[in-house]
């Protein structure tokens, strides 16, 4: 990566492809930054740079280097793959970690636990210029991405008339709507939900405090 690319990530500001960090903060959201990107569609952490496009460089590229790596050895599961470019800017230097869009996903923060459980995982996601916190139903849609299992032979029932019927109306629904209006548990509401998503008829989106709701695509 050269310094024409660097000025253009900053210039461009924070976005669903970049975020920047004054200084290595913490492991953990250090690790919830990365994971986002592999989780989404890949990005770049620039670190040395502050929110309002404020360069103030790193004090140690071998330091912050072994951060990095051990954030995402250690601290995510399963570990996020990455390159590290270290860029000379105004006399200073820029840290940036690319993370691709992973085939792996979903990355969480380290649990220790050998599978994945929805109720206690932390998963977070790339939405617009911050990273969120994934719901389960979002959670179990990288799962399905990450399988590469197609959705085959779905016919549309009871439940899904009456997910049409309200979007008809009201353009947005949830989990917990669907499970009024249909009077049906919520782990049944959220699998219909879920399978209309895999069926590119709906779209699921995720607000700023993590939770999902749905609409019609296109």
């Amino acid at each position: 990566m050269n310094r024409k690319k660097i000025f253009e990530l900053i210039e461009g500001g924070e976005n669903l492809y970049v975020e920047f960090k004054q200084r290595f903060s913490s492991y953990e959201k250090i690790a919830k930054e990365m994971m986002a990107f592999a989780n989404t569609r890949g990005g770049y952490l620039l670190i040395g740079v502050d929110d309002d496009k404020t360069i103030y460089g790193i004090e140690s590229e071998k330091s912050d280097l072994e951060l990095i790596e051990k954030t995402a050895r250690e601290f995510i599961e399963p570990p996020v793959e990455y390159s590290t470019f270290v860029v000379p800017i105004k006399n200073k230097e820029i840290l940036a970690v690319e993370i691709k869009e992973s085939n792996l996903k979903p990355h969480r923060l380290q649990d220790y636990r050998q599978i994945l459980d929805l109720n206690s995982a932390l998963v977070y996601v790339r939405i617009n210029d911050k990273s969120v916190q994934a719901s389960k139903e979002m959670i179990k849609l990288l799962q399905t991405q990450s399988s590469g299992v197609s959705l085959k032979n779905y016919s549309l029932g009871k439940n899904e008339k009456i997910v049409f019927e309200y979007l008809d109306k009201y353009e947005t629904i949830t989990v917990k709507t669907l499970c009024k209006i249909a009077n049906i548990s919520e782990r049944r509401a959220s699998r219909t939900l879920i399978k209309l998503v895999r069926a590119n008829i709906l779209l699921i989106h995720i607000n700023d405090k993590g939770e999902s709701y749905f609409t019609y695509a296109g």
